[in-house]
């Protein structure tokens, strides 16, 4: 939804609370409250996409008027060696990238405008690389994704720094200069301020595919977007998993990993432990971009949670009015038995996701196994890095376990 939008909607809101008000209706007016600090939250994160938006770098027109002829198939099928393919835009497109990025790709070069920046949620087909990938022209539009994870970080609000170069050190300060009260002709005590940084750093993701000759062939926009999707899936779900909880080998460090995040131990109930973590996010000053995230099991918790009516509290209640996401990347295996789901509270604009340049794709029409069937290995990699900007933005739940229901 649009800024706006979002503005319309609020100011009916308000309109709400104010008729609610005169007419004496508490409970009416506590709804449209709880209602106007959910929209209050979205609203901030509009703000704060369309001001990321605003300063994006922005391609020149020329640039732009290329890419709108690029077809990431022609581009793909010419490096293959594919008999009549003319790629010229695309390795136009190609030689501004490495020009502007001046990084040296092993494959082409990929521009990233290609993939949707903000939210992927459709995910890409599972299974071999045949000819269950040609459909017919007239039942492209008609392709069955599989049954993925969706990507919810970005949504969230997250900050996205896009044509990074060589490590990041983004400056912070870490404590201010006391000040203090002093008698007339008294002299004043001397402190210093300090500072820290925040470091992106390059870390490669990337995912390997065996296409089939036809599919690259394909002149089907249909065809097109398919394959787009399927090389920007994995690597997107994946840079929402390590959000979430990174921290392996060559893996950046997530939310629920990180160092310096606050952290609630499970307080009886969701209710509570919900409240012990709105409490310490207000204490430690946290903005207003805040969200609740967590599993789908710990939505199935709060949709049987009951109040002493034995009646659905409901989930919006459950969570103070706060937004509450839910996804599958959030794990259910934490803690020392591994049964304990995840479940993070704070200011989501205080992640930063990093990435340099432009989606590194390497065709291999000479790998044995894809060579034998006349079909293309196709590596697609991109470089990127993830990092708190203040971690005490974020607090951790521990111990939420599946049988942990009701609000007492």
């Amino acid at each position: 939804m649009k800024t706006a939008d979002l503005i319309e909607e609020r100011g009916a809101l308000v309109a709400r609370m104010r008729a609610a008000h005169e007419a004496d209706k508490a409970d009416d007016f506590t709804t449209a409250e709880a209602e106007l600090r959910s929209l209050d939250a979205r609203l901030a994160r509009a703000k704060a996409l369309d001001a990321m938006d605003a300063a994006a770098p922005k391609r020149d027109e020329k640039f732009t008027a290329v890419l709108s002829d690029y077809r990431l198939t022609r581009h793909l099928a010419w490096v293959a060696g594919l008999p009549g393919i003319d790629a010229g835009r695309e390795r136009e497109v190609d030689a501004e990238l490495r020009s502007s990025t001046g990084r040296q790709f092993q494959g082409v070069a990929v521009p990233t405008e290609l993939f949707e920046k903000r939210v992927l949620t459709t995910a890409a087909p599972a299974g071999g690389p045949g000819s269950n990938l040609v459909p017919t022209d007239h039942l492209a539009g008609e392709y069955i994704s599989a049954l993925t994870a969706s990507t919810v970080i970005a949504g969230l609000g997250a900050r996205t720094l896009t044509g990074l170069m060589g490590n990041v050190e983004i400056p912070g300060e870490k404590a201010a200069p006391t000040a203090g009260w002093i008698a007339e002709n008294a002299a004043l005590t001397a402190s210093d301020p300090q500072f820290r940084q925040v470091t992106l750093a390059p870390k490669h993701v990337g995912s390997l595919s065996e296409f089939s000759r036809n599919m690259l062939l394909q002149t089907s926009p249909g065809i097109e977007g398919i394959l787009r999707q399927m090389m920007a899936r994995d690597i997107a779900l994946e840079m929402d998993r390590v959000a979430i909880l990174g921290g392996g080998s060559n893996e950046p460090t997530g939310i629920l990993a990180a160092a310096g995040t606050q952290t609630q131990a499970y307080a009886t109930s969701l209710f509570h432990t919900g409240a012990e973590m709105i409490g310490k996010a207000n204490v430690a000053n946290v903005g207003p971009n805040r969200a609740f995230l967590s599993s789908n099991r710990v939505a199935t918790i709060a949709r049987k949670t009951l109040d002493s009516q034995k009646l659905p509290i409901g989930t919006a209640a459950l969570f103070h009015g706060e937004r509450a996401e839910f996804s599958n990347l959030v794990p259910d295996t934490l803690g020392a038995g591994t049964n304990e789901s995840g479940l993070i509270y704070g200011d989501f604009s205080e992640l930063l996701i990093g990435l340099w340049s432009a989606l590194d794709v390497l065709v291999n029409p000479y790998e044995s196994t894809a060579y034998s069937k006349g079909n293309v290995m196709i590596r697609a990699m991109a470089t990127a890095d993830i990092a708190l900007r203040n971690p005490q933005a974020f607090v951790k739940a521990t111990g939420v376990l599946a049988a942990a229901v009701g609000i007492a």
